[in-house]
């Protein structure tokens, strides 16, 4: 130990002065003045009477352990026995009973006080009744949810559906639904959240219960309960799923114990050990005040410091021989430790400026035994963490910013600080540092009436208020977090950080493996405050790394270098890579590991690995994965046998992979190999993470496409990884559900003020209904109140400008990291998958989650980084380096939604050229063996706005319709690329094969979709039309809406590939050319003849109007197919037109009747109360579509000649005209029945000779 100014002692080597071989101790300083200094400190008891002078004249240090242990002996009181109290049976310690007195599932706490419900609806009961007098204890309440706390006899049976108040002879308190319970149930208290600590009273000499909510009785809840013999009272609670509270019978001091004092806690307090404790601290101050020269002399203890003088040093001894015992106890630390060092600070200023705290650590660490001092640090620690915890809430936060100055005062002591990091501090302890508090604020309303006004100034005012103290309590939260990361106290071995980083991935590890358990995550309201103290802490060394070394990058550049995904040094624990399982890539990219990054695999690792697998594959019977993706840099794809390692095994193999770096010294010499094994990760040290000599830490491997130039310090990124890892494991999620209290603020407010407006106009004879008009507006005022504090706490915690900066701090780095990682080529297969999650995550928090209090568009160098991430989302979703579904999946949806909105949109036209072109050309690859309907989506948004009829956002007859959620992408308005369909125009126009089988899938796609939607509304139609009452499935009508969707969609895209490159159908030159439009032809005649003919299926569906089907109407589909007629019909040159009703006409499934209802010809003499149809003729565009043009035209050319005689048509197919002629037999047909046949055949239909070519045929003018 060593002590600034002061002179370092071994604790081990050193004894009490009283002992025999040391007789002259006391002659240390003068005999008379140390007996006063001793009689000063140690005075008698006035209950010594005379004989104290005797002590006075004769103290010495070797009469001072009897006289103290006599001082400590006159106040004993009889030891703490709860059997001297009627009324209270029993074990002396109470717990809650876990072996019997429970019902459900419950998870308890290793303290046997603390549960979590795990159930519908879990009881448990305490193991201690009471049966007479008064008695109360207090419950810490975690979550605010549903429960019931309260009292029951032994009698009480719980179920899954009845509690603790649901049967006789028990009685509970509901903050939750503030209400009262005891068989039935009646209005009672306040509301509780977490936080608050509710105190359960019961006095069995009056027959009442009552209830108080931090402090504040609420009242006699019941009156006249049974009591008598026989009947005595269990604490207990009901708890509903995922519900927690934490118990105090009184093992530690009543919070309010003023509020109740005649009652008892069911647990005695340790009375005996507190009055020695508070004697000893008595003694202890007396010292610290105390200084010894020539006579004794008072001074301030603030100042006092261990300056060797053995006189002080032998006299803390003595205390310390009866003091450190006691500090092991919670009781005793949190009453009398705990408030004596924070009377220390109470004068105001600095942590800096009060040194006693870091002196008196200083002496606990010397006078004490090692487990004592690490026991009371401990237990010191924990009651900090449940006093700032379960504090008061009061305006200025005192109580909260009070406990994180002590916390911050305690682990500026280095071994301190040492010991809580390596033992305590990160089970989730730091995170309780952040916890959620309420604002106390008063509302706001949405309307500017004078009243209202002064409201919203009085509400803005309190905000700023509430958050100036924030800022108080947030930057306390990032001073603590500092001294953890600090890397300079080396002085009693490794440094705080490098403790820290250890068990920080530990604590990664532990939230990542067991996302779906409550019991072991740290609550993810903490996370969000812990992840932006720790941004601002990594930032400042950051920065103040840069300033020192100046060839560094700052933060606001930082990234993580790729090293770190592949050289084993970071472990990921089962988190998956972009290319698959860790073993799987260290097997398959073994060649680019040497080549690139200068890393050698062991192969008698790989093999191990290889057989591991195996084992566990015969041992598991896993299911094999498909092995369709193909191994970067040239290596073979993996065997099938050995396609699907469990997750599991991927953690194993790192931890046994030996890594080799190739260092050639000479460019022919061969490869010096230097062995390294990856470390567990609380094996490893300082220089396996920053490295030395030759040794580059978690850099090692640098790939040569990474820029050589220093970073920061090595563990800063490697904290920085671990940011990036909780932000995905569940900060974002967190970050989504605090949006839902502003939507419930404005839907309160719209329900109080549609209220205030009907109590207007209630007429005032019917008081019956005014009055309950009224009680709805209370209702709505108090819960508008108590919504609008939240949304005032979470607008300054979650959503304010700093946070926002932080989650845009961490997008720009996740940008950067991918960047990097992807300039290695194949080793970009290492980056984990959750890199790509948070980067697509925490663009969505910025554009959706913070808006509008903060607008996007504000940060700095936004445009750039939303064309980076466009870039990145362009390139990657089709990326063959990456083979997970679910993050292909995830960056297929987020490129769809990014093309939704105009910024973002922009943001992809400004990519390079290269990359837009690759981008389309991945769009535009076959439908058939991958996820289709997102790619479709895109180009359909592409479209949108530049299709016939297509300018809506909402469909015409759901624009009276309230939307679900405005801010889905399907319902932004339309914002069409024309550059996008360009690009798209000139690779369709170039590749003459990828556009034939594009457009063939598209067709294949379409003809299953639509024939999917009908037989699906066949079903729908026959249960509506049976007698008896028959539901839909709701899943059902999803997908059948989801189908018909589908079609649209399709269809849309079909007509912007027939606008923007007509050739592809209507250019005969070109192969496949009329056989695709002979396909469109027949599938655009099915359509419209289900949809068109009069009182058919489709028609009876929609008049439904079924819940789940309102997208499914004529206007969509028919507009849809319009805009390919339009098309092909009216826009195109004469050939072309001539082609195309040609094809139109001669398909089999072409029926007049469908043009002429499309057209609404039929109903041109009919009233519109007889038009019952959809028809374009009838049909009114809405203010977002485009004018719905061109029937004319359709009509007029969509009767072409036909051929009058037979001779002219196909003899196979008699539908369309003979266009071919076979060689060398010169048989005839049209083109499509023998390209048909061509695909399976090469004999002629008649014949049966070989066909070596085809020609084009056209009848002779002279015939």
């Amino acid at each position: 130990m060593s002590s600034k100014g002061g002179t370092a002692l071994s604790r081990r080597s050193y004894r009490l002065a009283s002992d025999a071989e040391n007789p002259k101790v006391t002659g240390i300083v003068n005999e008379k003045l140390l007996s006063d200094y001793l009689q000063h400190v140690f005075p008698a008891s006035s209950k010594q009477g005379p004989a104290s002078a005797a002590y006075r004249k004769t103290l010495t240090f070797q009469d001072l352990g009897a006289h103290l242990e006599k001082l400590l002996a006159e106040d004993n009181v009889t030891e703490d026995s709860r059997d001297q109290i009627e009324g209270c049976l029993g074990p002396l310690t109470v717990v809650l009973d876990h072996s019997s007195g429970f019902e459900g599932l419950l998870f308890v706490d290793d303290d046997l006080l603390g549960v979590i419900g795990h159930s519908n609806f879990s009881s448990i009961r305490a193991t201690t009744c009471v049966y007479k007098g008064k008695w109360v204890y207090e419950v810490l309440v975690s979550s605010q949810g549903l429960m019931q706390i309260g009292w029951c006899t032994l009698n009480c049976r719980f179920n899954q559906e009845e509690g603790v108040g649901d049967t006789p002879d028990s009685y509970a308190y509901d903050g939750n639904r503030v209400r009262k319970w005891n068989v039935t149930t009646t209005n009672y208290g306040k509301s509780w959240a977490a936080g608050d600590i509710v105190s359960c009273l019961i006095d069995l000499d009056e027959g009442t219960i009552t209830f108080c909510l931090n402090g504040q009785s609420l009242g006699v809840a019941f009156s006249n309960i049974k009591t008598g013999p026989g009947v005595a009272y269990f604490p207990a609670i009901s708890l509903s799923f995922k519900e927690s509270v934490a118990f105090n019978f009184g093992s530690r001091p009543l919070r309010y114990p003023y509020f109740y004092a005649c009652y008892l806690p069911l647990q005695s307090p340790p009375t005996t050990d507190l009055t020695k404790a508070n004697r000893l601290l008595g003694y202890l101050k007396t010292v610290l005040s105390t200084s010894i020269d020539t006579q004794l002399v008072e001074r301030d203890s603030g100042t006092w410091q261990i300056q060797g003088d053995p006189t002080i040093l032998v006299t803390l001894a003595h205390i310390f021989n009866h003091f450190a015992p006691l500090m092991c106890k919670v009781y005793l630390v949190e009453d009398v430790l705990m408030n004596f060092l924070l009377s220390i600070l109470e004068g105001g200023g600095s942590v800096d400026e009060h040194p006693l705290i870091q002196q008196l650590l200083d002496l606990f660490w010397l006078l004490m035994e090692d487990h004592e001092v690490n026991e009371c640090l401990k237990q010191l620690m924990m009651s900090l963490l449940r006093a700032y915890r379960f504090s008061p809430i009061i305006p200025d936060l005192g109580f909260q910013i009070h406990y994180l100055r002590l916390t911050t005062a305690i682990l500026r002591h280095e071994k301190s600080r040492k010991y809580l990091l390596s033992n305590t501090w990160l089970n989730n302890s730091p995170l309780s540092l952040l916890t959620c508090i309420q604002g106390k604020d008063e509302r706001d309303t949405c309307e500017e009436t004078a009243e209202e006004r002064l409201r919203r100034r009085a509400y803005e005012r309190g905000c700023h208020r509430l958050k100036k103290r924030i800022e108080v309590v947030e930057e306390l939260q990032v001073q603590i977090l500092r001294l953890m990361l600090n890397n300079k106290d080396k002085g009693t071995g490794e440094a705080s950080r490098y403790i820290f980083l250890n068990k920080f991935r530990k604590f990664l590890q532990e939230n990542a493996s067991n996302r779906g358990n409550p019991t072991v995550l740290c609550p993810p309201e903490y996370m969000v405050c812990f992840i932006h103290r720790l941004i601002t802490a990594i930032r400042s060394y950051w920065d103040e790394g840069k300033r020192k070394s100046p060839g560094s990058i700052s933060s606001e550049d930082a990234y993580v270098p790729p090293q770190l995904f592949y050289n084993g040094k970071v472990d990921y624990f089962d988190l998956q890579r972009l290319g698959g399982l860790l073993s799987h890539l260290k097997k398959t990219l073994k060649d680019d590991l040497a080549a690139k990054a200068n890393i050698i695999i062991d192969p008698a690792e790989i093999q191990a690995s290889s057989m591991d697998d195996l084992d566990e594959d015969e041992e598991t019977g896993a299911a094999q994965r498909p092995s369709g993706a193909v191994a970067m840099g040239g290596a073979l794809a993996r065997p099938s046998w050995l396609s699907s390692p469990t997750l599991g095994r991927a953690n194993r193999f790192l931890s046994t992979a030996a890594v080799s770096l190739m260092t050639p010294r000479r460019p022919l010499a061969p490869p010096e190999k230097v062995k390294v094994r990856t470390l567990a990760v609380e094996q490893r040290t300082e220089e396996d993470i920053e490295g030395s000599h030759g040794n580059d830490g978690l850099l090692l491997g640098r790939p040569l496409e990474e820029p050589d130039q220093p970073i920061t310090e090595k563990s800063l990124l490697e904290i920085l990884d671990g940011v990036v890892m909780m932000y995905n494991l569940s900060v974002h999620q967190q970050l989504g559900k605090m949006v839902v209290v502003s939507d419930d603020v404005h839907e309160y407010a719209v329900a109080l003020k549609d209220t205030e407006e009907k109590i207007a106009r209630c007429p005032s004879r019917r008081l019956d209904i005014l009055e309950e008009l009224q009680k709805s507006q209370k209702v709505f005022a108090e819960k508008l109140n108590h919504l609008s504090r939240r949304l005032a706490w979470i607008n300054a915690t979650i959503y304010s400008k700093e946070k926002m900066l932080d989650v845009y701090w961490l997008l720009r780095v996740c940008i950067r990291t991918i960047e990097h990682s992807d300039s290695t080529g194949s080793l970009f297969a290492f980056m984990p998958e959750f890199y790509l999650n948070v980067a697509m995550n925490s663009y969505s928090a910025l554009k959706n989650y913070f808006s509008p209090s903060n607008c996007m568009e504000e940060l700095p160098g936004y445009e750039e980084t939303l064309t980076q991430l466009a870039a990145i989302l362009a390139k990657h979703f089709a990326d063959p380096r990456i083979v997970g579904t679910d993050i292909k999946d995830s960056l297929m949806q987020a490129l769809a939604s990014y093309v939704c909105y105009p910024q973002s949109l922009r943001a992809v036209e400004r990519i390079p050229e290269e990359q837009r072109m690759a981008m389309m050309r991945n769009l535009l690859a076959p439908y058939e063996q991958r996820p289709w309907a997102q790619t479709n989506w895109i180009l359909v948004r592409l479209w949108r706005g530049c299709g016939f009829g297509y300018r809506y956002t909402r469909l015409p007859h759901l624009l009276k319709t309230k939307p679900e959620d405005a801010n889905l992408p399907s319902l932004q308005k339309p914002c069409p690329s024309l550059l996008l369909q360009r690009h798209m125009a000139e690779l369709l126009s170039q590749d003459k094969d990828m556009a034939a089988s594009f457009l063939n899938s598209v067709l294949n796609q379409l003809n299953w979709a639509f024939s999917e939607f009908i037989g699906m509304i066949q079903e729908i139609q026959q249960a509506a039309e049976r007698p008896e009452r028959n539901f839909v499935d709701t899943r059902q009508l999803k997908v059948c809406a989801t189908c018909f969707d589908l079609s649209v969609s399709l269809l849309r895209v079909l007509e912007m590939t027939i606008t923007l490159v007509p050739e592809i159908f209507l250019d005969w030159t070109r192969p496949s050319a009329e056989l695709l439009l002979r396909r469109l032809a027949q599938l655009l005649n099915q359509v419209l003849n289900r949809v068109t003919a009069e009182r058919n299926l489709f028609d009876r569906v929609v008049n439904l109007r079924l819940p789940g089907l309102e997208s499914v109407d004529h206007y969509p589909i028919l507009v849809a197919v319009t805009g390919i007629l339009v098309r092909i019909l009216v826009d195109s040159d004469k050939h072309g037109i001539s082609r195309a009703a040609s094809v139109l006409l001669s398909d089999p499934c072409f029926q007049l009747r469908s043009i002429q209802y499309l057209l609404g010809e039929g109903d041109a003499g009919a009233t519109s109360a007889d038009q019952k149809h959809f028809s374009l003729h009838t049909c009114k565009p809405g203010p977002n579509t485009y004018p719905l043009t061109h029937p004319t035209a359709v009509r007029q050319n969509v009767f072409p000649s036909q051929p009058t005689s037979e001779d002219d048509l196909c003899p196979i197919c008699y539908a369309h005209s003979i266009s071919a002629i076979f060689k060398p037999c010169s048989h005839k047909s049209c083109k499509a029945c023998i390209n048909q046949h061509l695909m399976n055949n090469k004999d002629c239909f008649f014949c049966k000779a070989t066909i070596t070519g085809v020609d084009d045929y056209t009848k002779p003018a002279s015939s």
